[in-house]
């Protein structure tokens, strides 16, 4: 019992003091060390290194998990050669985060199914990687949580959480007009973000179409002034995706004989 005694001390110092991986691990390193001949620094640097790795890892999982994009994507898999009009060099250069320490936007514009949403996401994930804190909306189901947090007096404690955020990612802005209040409540956050946080915003509305969904010029203005003061343009002009893959779909499937 006596000779076991370390082993129950370590095992519960080290539950203690939240050190999973070291807890997990300890004996295997210590007997890997042994084997090589490694002294004690040795030793205690690669529990180090295990439980920091974990660490940085589950990290990673949890900004993932919080960030909740609806599905994941990730810029291997988004064809270039099938979108020839997205600036694949500046796309690159965004992926490597420098607009998020400027608090740079990006918007990502042009036709439906072109993949905008795709390399958001993309985006988001890289951010994500990086240690930054996301989050992903659509921009009704954004506006549509405002209004419900404005409705229960929730809507200060929901803009903070917002503005703890270093990426907000908005997707498919131009579908669904807004109410005056909805408008208002977008503009709000928008504004709190303004040289704080990046904004990556996604749409198929040219600038001068975006009054339909917001409804007041002068709200527009002052919404598209914060929002391309400091931003990246991707323009996304190619053939739909989604059009292109039920055309080759319809090439495969069998004919009637006459």
């Amino acid at each position: 019992m006596a000779a076991q005694r370390p082993t129950i001390l370590l095992d519960h110092y080290l539950k203690q003091l939240k050190l999973p991986t070291m807890l997990r691990e300890y004996k295997a390193i210590a007997a890997r060390c042994a084997k090589e001949d490694d002294d004690h620094i040795a030793f205690l640097l690669r529990m180090v290194e295990r439980e920091l790795i974990d660490r940085e890892q589950r990290a990673a999982e949890r900004r993932l998990k919080a960030a909740r994009f609806p599905i994941l994507k990730t810029l291997d898999t988004f064809d270039f050669k099938a979108q020839p009009t997205i600036n694949r060099a500046l796309v690159l250069q965004l992926m490597r985060g420098e607009y998020l320490d400027a608090h740079e936007n990006i918007l990502l514009i042009g036709n439906p199914g072109t993949g905008k949403t795709h390399l958001a996401t993309a985006m988001g994930h890289s951010a994500c990687a990086q240690g930054r804190r996301v989050r992903f909306f659509s921009v009704t189901g954004l506006v549509t949580q405002l209004l419900e947090a404005r409705e229960d007096r929730q809507l200060d404690r929901l803009l903070k959480r917002l503005e703890k955020l270093q990426l907000l990612i908005l997707d498919e802005f131009g579908y669904v007009p807004f109410s005056k209040t909805g408008a208002e409540l977008l503009f709000e956050v928008v504004s709190r973000a303004y040289e704080r946080q990046s904004i990556i915003l996604t749409t198929n509305l040219p600038f001068e179409h975006w009054t339909e969904i917001l409804g007041n010029e002068r709200l527009t203005g002052a919404l598209l002034d914060r929002i391309t003061h400091r931003v990246h343009i991707i323009e996304a002009n190619g053939e739909s995706f989604r059009l292109r893959d039920a055309k080759k779909r319809a090439k495969q499937e069998p004919k009637e004989n006459p």
